[in-house]
């Protein structure tokens, strides 16, 4: 009945906090959040308290003040112990971070949300729920290598405005536009002309077999800060895959795509080269999946590639965030 008590306690208070949840999209645990959630573990099982205040946010000290939070992390410790495992669960109403937590003596639920800085500010605890109802977001059953070699850094991609402007479009909610950078530019000099581009007439690959059910050559690559909203996607493949799944990329170079519609193609066959056609302002790949080959009537499908190397650390079935590097695994 103690520990029933401590943790009524702890949503009552922490609901005071609520107010200043910031939204947040339903999706995978975001990299903010699985920054927070490691170091409130690390801090919470040495008992370093001052550490657990310093994350908060401003509000966060405001409402509970470090003599509060050490009371209130010394008791919970006394009663269910340390942490032994904690996994991302889901995010819930739209705000916080839901992670099923053991601990020595008790099974639940951390709540975190966080601000655009990564700080606290919000946080409660309580017995863990599972949720079965919450919908599957759809994605790829394909299994997908990155379509180009070497580095690319993901200029848009995620699943909120903030990291993805596509998220608007029905049928590209979920697309990447990937460029070469070095020393945080795209470009080698002054950036005036294509041919300055890191990505520009860079090597295309067709990330699984299927069968190209679209190719579009000859449109012209656009002179830099021009765009050509006429033919939007430019130069243009899109690849059925064996799970009718429809693979769309866009922007290729003016008369480089080497494949055909109808051809079938095997995974790492070349498609042709990166450029800067259609409704483009630099040379740069538009890669996304949708569910049917017309894009007026298609819905965007989330894209995992299989095994990638982000930022230089293994990954796999992962999904690419806005500023990460990525490439194929060797």
């Amino acid at each position: 009945m103690k520990t029933v008590s401590l943790i009524s306690f702890i949503l009552f208070y922490f609901s005071i906090v609520s107010s200043s949840f910031s939204q947040i999209n339903q999706g995978l645990e975001g990299k903010l959040y699985q920054k927070a959630a490691q170091e409130f573990e690390k801090h919470y099982n040495n008992s370093d308290y001052d550490s657990i205040f310093e994350m908060y946010g401003v509000g966060m000290k405001g409402a509970l003040p470090l003599d509060r939070s050490t009371e209130f992390f010394s008791g919970l410790f006394t009663q269910v112990g340390k942490i032994t495992k904690r996994e991302f669960s889901r995010y819930d109403n739209g705000t916080y971070a839901v992670y099923k937590t053991n601990f020595e003596r008790a099974i639940l639920g951390l709540n975190i949300s966080v601000d655009n800085e990564g700080k606290i500010n919000g946080l409660f605890i309580k017995p863990f729920e599972e949720k079965t109802d919450l919908p599957k977001p759809k994605r790829n059953k394909t299994k997908l290598i990155l379509p180009f070699e070497g580095q690319w850094n993901v200029f848009w991609g995620g699943d909120n405005e903030e990291q993805n402007y596509h998220v608007v479009s029905q049928s590209q909610k979920n697309a990447f536009d990937l460029v070469i950078q070095k020393e945080g530019k795209s470009y080698k000099t002054d950036g005036q002309t294509n041919e300055d581009y890191y990505a520009f007439g860079k090597e295309i690959f067709a990330p699984c077999d299927g069968e190209v059910v679209l190719s579009v050559d000859g449109v012209k690559d656009n002179k830099i800060g021009q765009m050509n909203t006429m033919f939007v996607s430019g130069n243009t493949v899109i690849i059925k895959t064996p799970n009718d799944e429809y693979l769309f990329f866009a922007h290729f170079k003016q008369n480089s795509i080497k494949v055909k519609q109808g051809q079938k193609v095997k995974q790492g066959e070349l498609l042709g080269l990166c450029g800067n056609s259609g409704n483009s302002s630099e040379p740069h790949l538009h890669f996304h999946i949708q569910n049917t080959e017309n894009s007026e009537q298609a819905t965007g499908i989330k894209c995992y590639f299989d095994k990638i190397l982000v930022d230089g650390k293994e990954k796999e079935d992962y999904s690419p965030l806005k500023n990460e590097v990525i490439e194929n695994m060797k």
